[in-house]
């Protein structure tokens, strides 16, 4: 385990690198003093220990322009979580439900299946799962609105039991049960409410995983200080409703990053280096072809409000360096 450690070390300070200026860096360190380790290991360890063939619920594909269209969903999150059920389906053949908006199922079915993917019904994906026979994934939208949000919730754990629950850059409601962006803008309008499914998850006892980059995403109750010390609009009194962005949703792991994809592909590298298996790795290949997929489907740069293969501000060229970076160290370590 001494060896992972050493390697974890080195995922966790790459992708925590704040390229972006975000004051991602204090929500880490706050968050590692809580892990007792490094995050992207704690991760994968927690994905690992999932049973064979077992289920995972995921989400992310936040919707980012409600109030133009709640077709326009953001590009940070989708490639991500993709490369984080692909990990999963190989490393543990599981049966992965991924829950989303209704409004962006099309592009992130796109998504998943640029990423390996067969974007199938649950029983089938079960049947999937019990044989081997072809990585799927099964896409479920969830309610919108607040009281269906909560309704839904004890059904959709009670159908799909799942054994591990894992976020990456969706967003969860502040004290107030306002979801706000990074500018401390109310963009709740066609959310659909998955924090409140997560939350219930964790009253269950079921295992949480959380990714985030900005201090308003599933897990960050966690580190809510820090947040309100370090993030622009995260303080008391920024926000209209009286409180700040910063989600209350915890997780049992948050693994924080630059750029939440960043921090899913450091967690596929970490389960990569647990499992001796390379092709875990989401490899800069698979990056490039993400990025043009979800341009092509419409997904935004939500920092600059464009649909272009660059992400949170942050070009293209840069994000496949960063898988480039990280399948490095992996292959290093298993040679």
């Amino acid at each position: 385990m001494s060896d992972f450690v050493k390697y974890d070390e080195r995922l966790d300070r790459l992708v925590n690198l704040d390229i972006g200026n975000r004051g991602i860096e204090p929500l880490y360190d706050a968050s590692r003093a809580l892990a007792g380790g490094p995050l992207v290991g704690a991760a994968a360890d927690r994905l690992l220990a999932i049973p064979e063939g077992g289920t995972v619920i995921v989400t992310t594909g936040s919707v980012s322009r409600a109030w133009l269209s709640p077709e326009l969903g953001e590009n940070d999150g989708p490639s991500g979580a993709a490369a984080i059920v692909r990990a999963l389906w190989l490393a543990r053949k599981a049966t992965t439900v991924v829950m989303i908006e209704e409004t962006l199922m099309a592009p992130i079915a796109a998504v998943l299946r640029a990423c390996g993917l067969a974007v199938v019904d649950h029983a089938t994906a079960l049947q999937a799962s019990a044989d081997g026979s072809m990585a799927c994934v099964v896409l479920e939208p969830y309610p919108v609105e607040d009281a269906a949000g909560q309704a839904a919730a004890s059904e959709v754990l009670d159908r799909f039991r799942p054994d591990l629950m894992f976020s990456t850059e969706r967003v969860g409601r502040n004290e107030n049960g306002i979801y706000y962006n990074m500018r401390g803008r109310d963009y709740g309008m066609g959310r659909a409410r998955i924090d409140m499914l997560f939350d219930a998850g964790l009253s269950r006892g079921i295992p949480v995983v959380g990714v985030g980059d900005g201090g308003n995403e599933i897990g960050m109750g966690l580190v809510a200080e820090a947040v309100r010390v370090s993030i622009p609009y995260g303080d008391i009194g920024d926000c209209r409703c009286g409180g700040g962005i910063g989600a209350v949703s915890g997780a049992d792991v948050l693994v924080t990053a630059a750029v939440s994809n960043w921090g899913c592909t450091a967690i596929c590298a970490a389960m990569a280096l647990r499992a001796g298996d390379a092709r875990l790795l989401h490899t800069p290949v698979m990056e490039a072809r993400l990025l043009q997929v979800m341009t092509v489907n419409g997904l935004i740069n939500s920092a600059d409000g464009i649909i272009d293969p660059h992400v949170d501000g942050i070009r293209d060229t840069t994000h496949i360096a960063l898988a480039e970076m990280v399948g490095a160290i992996v292959h290093k370590a298993l040679a």
